[in-house]
């Protein structure tokens, strides 16, 4: 599941909550139809495996790049060892030589260093991104907890004083 379809699920359970008829008496509390914000957190909670998944598979797409850097940093180097070796006949072909390998070294270990740092920089943020959609639906979730803890217990208060209402009433008229 690709991490649009689970906010547009957050965003179905947010409209859900939002758009639902208030409970009697309150501004504040509504009613909704259970089952369909469970059976709406139940895919958000399927998706959210997808997205761990996706952020593992691009930590792993990172180590394997810096790794393919690495083995190209290791045969740059062994073609400036070969290259040196092959022009130590004359002194100043030796110098220069040498000259050329410290630059093709340095110049890959500096080609490794950026697409090192610009993978690091790629996998944090997608991973930032994933917690945070993450964390925004734990928050939708507890919120929604919690309004249905509170309408539910305001609904059996309320269903308790018309019961004891009735009783008295019914008191005062047998009595």
């Amino acid at each position: 599941m690709a991490n649009r379809d689970v906010e547009y699920l957050i965003d179905m359970l947010y409209d859900m909550v939002n758009d639902a008829k208030n409970a009697a008496f309150s501004s504040e509390k509504c009613v909704i139809d259970r089952d369909e914000a469970l059976d709406l957190l139940d895919e958000i909670r399927a998706g959210l495996p997808a997205e761990l998944k996706r952020a593992q598979d691009l930590i792993q797409a990172k180590e394997d790049y810096v790794n393919s850097a690495k083995r190209e940093v290791g045969r740059m180097m062994q073609q400036a060892e070969f290259d040196a070796k092959s022009k130590v006949a004359d002194s100043e072909v030796l110098v220069a030589a040498r000259e050329r390998g410290h630059e093709i070294i340095q110049r890959a270990e500096e080609r490794s260093n950026e697409m090192y740092r610009v993978v690091n920089e790629y996998t944090d943020d997608a991973l930032r991104r994933t917690e945070e959609a993450i964390q925004a639906a734990l928050n939708e979730v507890k919120e929604s907890r919690v309004k249905f803890r509170a309408a539910s217990a305001a609904r059996r208060q309320k269903d308790r004083e018309e019961l004891s209402k009735s009783a008295r009433k019914s008191d005062k008229e047998s009595g």
